[in-house]
C-alpha cells in the first residue's frame, strides 16, 4: 500500500482519496467464536469491499484493518456514499465457520488537500478521521478535516505529556477538605491528580483530562494517585492524625478493566490502609454515559465489598434519580453550577432542597461541591445539606498543607455508626 500512494501524484488537490476501514467487532468474534471464524470474517469483509469499491484498490493493513485508494468520484459527495455504500454492503449477515456473523465497521476518509505535502498527510489525516469516528459516530463515516486534525493532535500531545510525567514521577495528589457545614470540622478529603510540569508548574487535571481517553493513560493515572493516598493516609493514620476517608476519582477505563477492586486491595493492602478510608468518585458522564452496563456492574459489586460510591457532578449530565433505584450510590455531589446560583428566589435553591430531601430518604449523603461564600453555606446548611467543600474553606493544597488541616480541624470517624451499618458512616459528633 506505501508502494501505492508514492505512486500518486499530489499536484492536483482532490486527485484522489483514502478510506481507512476499521472492523470493531473482530476481537470478540475471535475470542467467542475462535480464529477459524475470525478469519473468514475478515476474507468476507475483503471480498464484499473490494467489490464494492472497484476498479479502486483495497489493501489490508495489520489485523483488523483496510485501506481504500479512490481515484473517482473523490468528492466530498462521492467519498460519503462510496463509505455509505460499504458500509450497507457490510450490514449483511456473514457465514463465518458456520456462524452467522454481522460484520461491524467504522470508516475515516481523507481527500488529497493543497496543503498535504505528500501521500503519507492524507493516509495520516484519513487516520486522524478513524480516531474521531471511533470515538463520536462508531459504525459510521467522518471525512477529515483541519478541525479534526488539530483537536487530535493536541489529544496526542497531551496524552504523550502525561505518560512522560508518570514514568518521571511527576504526577502527585493534592488534597481538598470536606467539611461540616454546621461545625466546619473536616470529615473527609477529596483526592486531585496534579502534573507538575519539568519547570516546577503545577497544573490542575482539567489540563490534561483529555489524557484520560487513552485507556493505557487513564489507568495508570488511577494507579499512581492510589498508591499516592495509601502512601499519605498510612502516614496520616500513624501519626494519629484524624481521617475519616479520601475520595478518589474513578475513569471509565478503570471500570472496564474488570480489575478495579483487586488494584484497590493491592494498593491500599501494601499499606495496611483499610478500604472504609476510601470513597470511589464517578462522574456522571462515566456513570450514565451510553447506560454503559458494565459500569452499573461494577458500582454495584464495588458496594457488595463494602466500598462506598460517590457520584460527583451531579445535575450536568444525564443522572436523573430514578436511576439511582437500580444502580444506586452512597453519596451525591452536588455541581457547582448549582451552587453558583445559591440566592434566595433563584430556582438552584429550589432543586438543591429537593436533591437533599430526596437523597435523605433514599439514605443518600450530599456534599455540595464549589462553595465560595458564607451566603451559600448557610443557604445549603437551613435546607439540611450537611456537608460541603469549596474556595470558601480551601482549595485543594499540597499533603502537607492537607495534614496541617487534618490536625487542626479533622475529627475522628465514629467507628460505632460504621458498626451499626449505617450507610454513610461520617462522623456526627463533632
Amino acid at each position: 500500500m506505501d508502494v501505492a500512494l508514492e505512486r500518486l501524484s499530489c499536484v492536483q488537490p482532490g486527485a484522489w482519496a483514502v478510506l481507512i476501514i476499521d472492523l470493531d467487532n473482530l476481537k470478540p468474534i475471535n475470542d467467542t467464536f475462535g480464529h477459524a471464524a475470525g478469519d473468514a470474517l475478515l476474507q468476507a469483509v475483503a471480498s464484499r469491499v473490494a467489490e464494492s469499491v472497484a476498479p479502486d484498490r483495497l489493501f489490508r493493513m495489520g489485523g483488523d484493518e483496510f485501506v481504500v485508494i479512490l481515484q473517482r468520484a473523490v468528492a466530498p459527495a462521492g467519498i460519503e456514499s462510496t463509505a455509505r455504500h460499504i458500509l450497507d454492503t457490510l450490514a449483511v449477515p456473514a457465514d463465518c465457520d458456520g456462524h452467522m456473523i454481522l460484520a461491524r465497521a467504522t470508516i475515516g476518509g481523507a481527500v488529497l488537500s493543497a496543503g498535504d505535502v505528500d501521500a503519507k498527510s492524507v493516509r495520516q489525516n484519513a487516520d486522524f478521521a478513524l480516531y474521531h469516528a471511533k470515538e463520536t459516530s462508531r459504525g459510521g463515516f467522518v471525512l477529515y478535516s483541519p478541525g479534526i486534525g488539530s483537536a487530535i493532535k493536541t489529544r496526542i500531545e497531551v496524552i504523550r505529556d502525561v505518560d512522560v510525567a508518570l514514568r518521571e514521577g511527576r504526577i502527585d495528589a493534592f488534597y481538598q477538605p470536606i467539611l461540616r457545614l454546621d461545625t466546619r470540622a473536616i470529615v473527609g478529603m477529596e483526592a486531585l491528580c496534579r502534573l507538575r510540569k519539568p519547570d516546577g508548574e503545577v497544573v490542575s487535571a482539567a489540563a490534561f483530562h483529555q489524557a484520560t481517553s487513552d485507556v493505557s493513560v487513564a489507568s495508570n493515572l488511577t494507579e499512581r494517585m492510589m498508591a499516592i493516598v495509601a502512601t499519605d493516609a498510612r502516614a496520616w493514620l500513624d501519626q494519629g492524625i484524624p481521617l475519616q476517608h479520601v475520595g478518589i476519582n474513578i475513569t471509565s477505563a478503570d471500570f472496564h478493566s474488570g480489575t478495579l477492586y483487586a488494584r484497590l486491595q493491592a494498593a491500599f493492602g501494601r499499606e495496611n490502609v483499610p478500604l472504609k478510608h476510601i470513597i470511589l468518585e464517578v462522574t456522571e458522564s462515566v456513570y450514565l454515559g451510553q447506560r454503559d452496563p458494565v459500569v452499573a456492574r461494577e458500582i454495584k459489586a464495588l458496594r457488595a465489598h463494602g466500598l462506598r460510591v460517590a457520584l460527583d457532578d451531579f445535575g450536568t449530565g444525564f443522572a436523573s434519580l430514578t436511576h439511582l433505584l437500580t444502580v444506586p450510590v452512597d453519596i451525591i455531589k452536588i455541581d457547582k453550577s448549582f451552587i453558583d446560583r445559591l440566592v434566595q428566589g433563584d430556582p438552584s435553591l429550589a432543586i438543591v432542597e429537593g436533591l437533599v430531601g430526596i437523597a435523605r430518604k433514599l439514605n443518600i449523603q450530599v456534599i455540595a461541591e464549589g462553595i465560595e461564600n458564607e451566603t451559600q453555606a448557610v443557604l445549603l446548611a437551613e435546607i439540611g445539606c450537611q456537608l460541603g467543600q469549596g474556595y470558601l474553606f480551601s482549595q485543594a493544597v499540597p499533603r502537607q498543607i492537607a495534614k496541617g488541616l487534618l490536625k487542626r480541624f479533622g475529627r475522628p470517624p465514629a467507628e460505632e455508626a460504621w458498626m451499626a451499618g449505617e450507610a454513610n458512616p461520617i462522623d456526627r459528633s463533632a
